[in-house]
């Protein structure tokens, strides 16, 4: 099936490293016609899926092509609260756009000819956000009176206080940091996920009556049970994951070796980039490792970039990765912005030690190169590290991306909460209700590190249990 798809417009590699503003820049109404126009509006449309909250993708690029853009926001809201963020930040070649009929069964990623969904979800998010479109309400009088309390206002946390709202639930949101959004706000730039998004989303809410109280941390600043106490009638945890995981080497506590959670806090929550008129400071090298291949490997590789080029350094910033580029688990998308910076990369390669250099700071990696052998539990081939192949590497800084293990200062002030070998909740699938009553999870502290819309749909899981619950009682 022959199709030309529409090429997203993007700042040029020349202007956008020297800043931290977007650099996708979206579709034109002329441009989303256009892409749209070329939806096959399949009589069995699978891409819908592969939409972890199920948007019907069919019907809204259908409203897109008849000029419905008020219609097509509807259609999204219907069944994802934040389409603004989805619309930026989705894995969509491994979800949506893989299913779509243009790539091929078996695919590991999308075919580029696959349809620019997210492209069009973020067309119309940005029509619902310029016209401040607000999404209808289902008020139910029995849930007037209804208070839920949700921890963590990620993702998942923001997605099941919508839902809640949505239908008249009085919903508190507890955030343990100064701004709302978890790993929305701290894990990802502004030049993927601006801030005037963020706070036209958190807004929303906030128009919707959730109240989002920040600077408590449930499990220190009052305990999970004081909640039921205070006549919350249900509590939803979206506590994530928000401990870094280490390699486990010689050499890792040396100064200038950030995991990338702190190394992204640092720029994207406490504005980093802008030291000394923000006061938190980040340190530069003129070279800088980055361990890791997923999307946080990705945005600290071009955070790094920006920060040394906004420094007046020339960009040396090398990405190591144990794998091929096949196996990457990055997006696409993130990975080809990353090499248009500059970032270099360097594949089948696993850190051995890291080697002092002036004043107890990291100065080299020393690194075994590696080949791929059998598949592991994920799938993968298992990178098996080759005798004799050391080699060294100069690095005055390091960011070491490889995963964030569960947030655990709920968990351990809550003994009857029931986790799995790995520090992660367990919670009834069906339900996402964990072991202690009335008590739901989702998001990253739910299995491990996931997509955002994952965690949304975990979210929206909880919230209409919640619901189904609450309407019981009420009865």
């Amino acid at each position: 099936m022959k199709r030309e798809p529409v090429k997203i417009k993007e700042q040029s590699r020349l202007s956008r490293t020297k800043d931290f503003s977007e650099v996708v820049q979206g579709y034109s109404e002329e441009e989303a016609l256009t892409e749209a126009k070329q939806c096959l509006q399949c009589k069995t449309p699978f891409c819908i899926t592969g939409c972890p909250v199920g948007i019907d993708i069919k019907k809204f690029i259908g409203q897109i092509v008849s000029g419905d853009y008020k219609g097509a926001y509807f259609t999204i809201r219907e069944k994802n609260n934040f389409p603004l963020i989805c619309g930026r930040v989705c894995p969509a070649e491994y979800q949506c756009r893989k299913a779509c009929v243009f790539t091929k069964k078996g695919s590991v990623f999308a075919d580029p000819k696959a349809i620019n969904i997210h492209f069009l979800e973020r067309f119309v998010a940005d029509f619902g956000k310029a016209h401040r479109l607000e999404a209808p309400t289902k008020k139910v009088e029995k849930l007037a009176s209804k208070k839920v309390a949700i921890v963590g206002s990620g993702p998942a946390g923001l997605s099941c206080a919508g839902e809640l709202a949505r239908v008249g639930v009085r919903v508190t949101l507890f955030e343990a940091l100064h701004k709302p959004g978890g790993v929305l706000c701290y894990g990802i730039p502004p030049f993927r996920l601006p801030q005037d998004v963020m706070n036209f989303e958190i807004d929303y809410l906030g128009a919707a009556g959730v109240n989002v109280v920040k600077n408590v941390i449930i499990g220190k600043t009052k305990s999970m049970q004081s909640l039921f106490k205070e006549g919350y009638s249900a509590v939803f945890l979206g506590l994530g994951a928000g401990t870094p995981s280490f390699l486990g080497i010689p050499g890792e506590n040396l100064c200038n070796i950030y995991s990338a959670n702190e190394f992204l806090t640092r720029v994207n929550l406490m504005s980093a980039y802008d030291f000394p008129k923000a006061h938190t400071p980040v340190n530069v090298g003129k070279k800088i490792i980055v361990i890791g291949g997923g999307n946080t490997a990705m945005d600290s590789a071009r955070v790094a970039v920006r920060l040394q080029e906004m420094r007046g350094i020339k960009p040396d910033v090398t990405v190591f990765y144990r794998r091929t580029e096949q196996e990457l688990p990055a997006r696409r998308l993130e990975i080809e912005h990353a090499k248009e910076e500059g970032v270099r990369f360097e594949f089948l390669v696993a850190p051995k030690a890291f080697i002092e250099g002036q004043k107890g700071c990291v100065g080299k990696i020393q690194s075994l190169r590696c080949r791929l052998g059998e598949p592991d539990q994920s799938g993968r081939r298992r990178p098996v590290p080759v005798d004799g192949s050391d080699f060294e590497i100069e690095c005055d800084v390091c960011v070491i991306a490889i995963g964030l293990q569960a947030n655990q200062i709920l968990i351990k002030a809550t003994p009857d909460l029931k986790v799995d070998k790995h520090g992660d909740i367990v919670v009834d699938p069906e339900t996402m209700e964990t072991s202690i009553p009335n008590v739901y999870a989702g998001g990253d502290i739910v299995g491990g590190e996931g997509t955002v819309i994952e965690a949304m749909s975990m979210g929206k899981k909880a919230a209409a249990n919640m619901i189904r619950k609450l309407l019981d009682s009420a009865d």
